[in-house]
């Protein structure tokens, strides 16, 4: 077990590129963590890492040592995982990135601790791009198309855009009836967090003008104040269906331009694709696939 305990520290480390970060992600000092990687090279005889004030980095025998060492890894998850199983109790912490708007997501998540109440949620809002396995989570849910090769994905769904706006606004500034008098309005914008680009409304091509040179009156990082803002009437918002439909059921919000607009978008979760799924995160996916949408759209 103390070898094993030796890799851990050793893959955590190599994974992060920082004692700093491996130390934190298993409540030790920095310097533990370099202590324990210094022991483990003096065993095997070789060098791990090149070191440097600013960062390590792996030799040509750290790489080939952290790729057996993933290997046993999953062995031993893979055990856990089979015992599990047999237990048939899926059970223990599940951390879990969302992003902000995942907050709609609640009634889903409240139906998955009732079916699996043995499962502990630790659950992270936030529409920052985080690092699934340098952060330790077992899973995120993000929008748009996977770009990590160190991660498996499940689609959960696709969501259309909706243009909204409140009555009151409506009633003060006219109702747009085509895209380009939009250059007319107030636009509550929305910027990417993870690149600071700034989110395009895009139109059917039949629609005529209005995509480029749009107002900013408000750019947000977050949809939550942007939803916000356009409930209190301070402007048109282009926001995903199942963030708004409940605000469109009962008037709060309008939909406008309901045939021109083109926006759409997907949901996946993803997990690290070097480990084997254990109990709770594969219940956990199959809940989330099988019940998002379905829920959202009843």
């Amino acid at each position: 077990m103390d070898n094993l305990g030796a890799l851990n520290v050793f893959v955590q480390a190599a994974e992060t590129r920082s004692f700093t970060h491996a130390g934190r992600q298993l409540g030790v000092s920095p310097s533990a963590v370099g202590k324990a990687v210094a022991r483990l090279e003096a065993r095997l005889g070789v060098r791990l890492f090149h070191r440097s004030t600013r960062a390590i980095t792996l030799t040509p025998e750290g790489q080939l040592f952290l790729e057996r060492c993933r290997r046993i890894f999953c062995e031993v998850e893979a055990a856990e995982m089979e015992l599990a199983e047999i237990r048939d109790q899926p059970g223990g912490v599940l951390r879990v990135s969302l992003p902000l708007v995942a907050m709609l997501m609640m009634p889903t998540i409240s139906a998955f601790m009732a079916a699996w109440p043995d499962i502990e949620l630790e659950l992270d809002f936030t529409d920052r791009l985080v690092d699934v396995i340098e952060e330790g989570y077992d899973a995120v849910i993000r929008s748009g198309e996977p770009d990590d090769s160190r991660l498996m994905a499940r689609k959960l769904g696709t969501f259309g855009y909706r243009l909204v706006a409140s009555p009151a606004y409506l009633a003060a500034h006219g109702i747009p009836e085509t895209p380009d008098d939009l250059r007319h309005h107030k636009c509550l914008r929305h910027r990417y967090p993870s690149t600071g680009k700034l989110e395009e409304w895009q139109f059917a091509r039949t629609a005529g003008a209005g995509v480029n040179g749009l107002p900013q009156t408000v750019v947000a990082s977050a949809i939550e104040p942007l939803l916000y803002l356009a409930l209190q009437g301070r402007g048109i918002a282009c926001l995903s269906d199942f963030a708004v439909r409940s605000h469109c059921d009962d008037g709060t919000l309008v939909s406008i331009l309901e045939a021109d607009v083109q926006n759409t978008g997907s949901l996946r979760i993803l997990w690290p694709s070097s480990r084997y799924r254990s109990p709770k995160l594969r219940v956990f996916v199959d809940f989330m696939v099988e019940n998002l949408f379905a829920r959202a759209q009843s």
